[in-house]
């Protein structure tokens, strides 16, 4: 019985009635003292229970820009006039949206320790302020409020890392600590990799690749034990086996780092992630690569019963989820896993710090960082206002400080389908299409807001070597990515009705349509 019960339950009876008035007057100090007792106790269990969890993500936010007007992409521009141009709303509005994202977290809390990839390289140091400065520094006024005016010289030039603790902290997401990846050259690279975390840094080191974003690498502590985590962005275009070759050199300079951590402790604990630019099953995906960096280099793997056995040192979480589950991403039509969080023996052994069985997953919104139909990534449009959140779902995973030891919380067999799994359904529902011909009537915001959705188009084919289609009196270029369709398309003749499904794209100035299943061109 605690003193609220006691309290509240007392029974007065006959003899009792000499100290009823003296009852009377304790007895709401009894219920103060009760209630405040109850308040400190729930406090402290809620610290407890904070303390002895923590929650990872990875996130590439794509292309998450500051305002300082220069940027190294001809398709992301920051001057000028044009409807596309990046523009200080647009920023407020992205990282309201980023904000949101990471509010589904921890109760709103946000994730305590957070790997992000495509914050933009400061490209003005001459006017760079740190992040901690910045959010001191305007204080006083919040993020939006600030966007929506004329920007100081400084604001202009500051870093985004330091737009994103600030409204991070205004959205009350507080207590981050950043370390940001080296940029080594500034006329070559445009973004890079960063940690975000609550808990306390112990150390950080950086880690040089070719042709990619610097590995990031801290190490922090939780629960008395050493937490290491690092941030990757490799090399991109995870099909092309040219490319293959530098995610490979990639990730040969991580693992050197792995098996130095892994031979001082064979039990340490590390989280490895962010936008690895491989899938998880690429050796199964793409057999006519011969080594994959993700694979053969890293050693990333789903056996549990090899990393139990000690024949393997990482597990990626993706094999905790179904392989329906498993993704992350949308590219011509096929769902990918390019974001990762892989795991080492010891937060998976049954003691310590461990991986909470089946916590791992995407974080999947419709509405907003995902489309309402189909549920695919919604992805940044520059367009009009703006919209989307990224071309990339975040994922994230559950650690807990166990108390005593216990089982692996790795229970899955090993499953690697050698196939992409089909983003669209195969039969559409039709009726949750936009029409095309709507198009020339609506506002640039509800252009906007529906780029990276499936319209349907019936027109006419203006056929040549660049397919197009003309809906009303709009012509529109169509992208093809896909040989094969490519041909089909172009087998098409000029002149002719057509009715096709096609997904609106906002690329170089310019409405276009994709079309990346045959389904989408035939006779309907």
């Amino acid at each position: 019985m605690d003193f609220t019960e006691f309290a509240m339950g007392f029974t007065l009876s006959l003899p009792m009635v000499v100290g009823h008035m003296f009852l009377k007057k304790i007895l709401p100090g009894l219920a103060l003292v009760a209630a405040l007792l109850t308040s400190l106790a729930s406090r402290a269990e809620e610290k407890a229970t904070t303390a002895k969890r923590c929650t990872v993500m990875a996130f590439n936010v794509e292309n998450l820009f500051d305002l300082d007007a220069v940027s190294l992409y001809d398709n992301f521009p920051v001057t000028g006039t044009g409807a596309e141009r990046w523009t200080p709303a647009k920023l407020s509005a992205k990282l309201s949206r980023l904000a949101a994202v990471l509010k589904t977290s921890e109760n709103g809390r946000g994730p305590d320790v957070l790997i992000l990839d495509e914050l933009e390289a400061d490209h003005t140091p001459a006017t760079t302020i740190t992040p901690e400065a910045f959010v001191a520094a305007h204080r006083d006024r919040n993020y939006r409020d600030i966007l929506k005016g004329e920007l100081t010289p400084e604001q202009s030039g500051a870093p985004i890392e330091a737009w994103l603790m600030k409204a991070l902290e205004d959205e009350g997401l507080t207590g981050y600590k950043v370390v940001l990846g080296d940029v080594l050259d500034l006329s070559k690279e445009a973004i890079n990799c960063a940690i975000l975390t609550r808990l306390p840094i112990k150390s950080t080191r950086q880690h040089h690749v070719e042709e990619a974003r610097t590995i990031v690498e801290a190490e922090l502590e939780f629960g008395g034990e050493s937490l290491f985590v690092f941030a990757n962005h490799w090399k991109s275009g995870a099909g092309s086996a040219q490319t293959e070759l530098t995610r490979i050199q990639n990730a040969s300079v991580a693992r050197t780092r792995l098996d130095e951590i892994l031979k001082a402790d064979p039990k340490a604990n590390i989280v490895f992630g962010g936008d690895l630019n491989s899938h998880y099953n690429h050796k199964q995906r793409y057999p006519y690569m011969p080594k994959t960096g993700i694979q053969d280099v890293l050693g990333s793997q789903g056996d549990a019963g090899k990393l139990a056995s000690g024949a393997a040192d990482l597990y990626n979480l993706w094999f905790d989820v179904e392989p329906a589950e498993r993704k992350s991403d949308e590219y011509q039509g096929e769902w990918g896993t390019l974001m990762h969080l892989v795991i080492s023996r010891g937060l998976a052994d049954g003691n310590g710090v461990d991986y909470v069985g089946g916590s791992f997953g995407a974080i999947i919104l419709p509405g907003l960082n995902a489309h309402a139909y189909p549920v695919v990534p919604w992805r940044l449009s520059n367009y009009g206002p703006g919209a989307g959140v990224s071309d990339h779902f975040p994922v994230k995973a559950e650690f807990v400080l166990r108390a005593e030891a216990g089982a692996s919380p790795l229970t899955r067999p090993e499953l690697a389908p050698a196939l992409g799994l089909p983003a669209f359904p195969a039969e559409l529902d039709r009726s949750k299409l936009h029409d095309a011909k709507t198009l020339p009537t609506l506002s640039p915001e509800q252009i906007s807001k529906t780029i990276g959705e499936l319209y349907l188009l019936e027109g006419i084919c203006n056929g040549g070597t660049k397919p197009s289609i003309t809906i009303g009196e709009t012509r529109y270029p169509v992208y093809v990515p896909d040989p094969k369709l490519l041909q089909a398309v172009k087998a098409i003749k000029k002149g002719e009705a057509v009715k096709w499904v096609g997904q609106l794209n906002f690329y170089k100035g310019h409405l276009e349509f994709a079309i990346v299943s045959p389904d989408w061109i035939k006779a309907r």
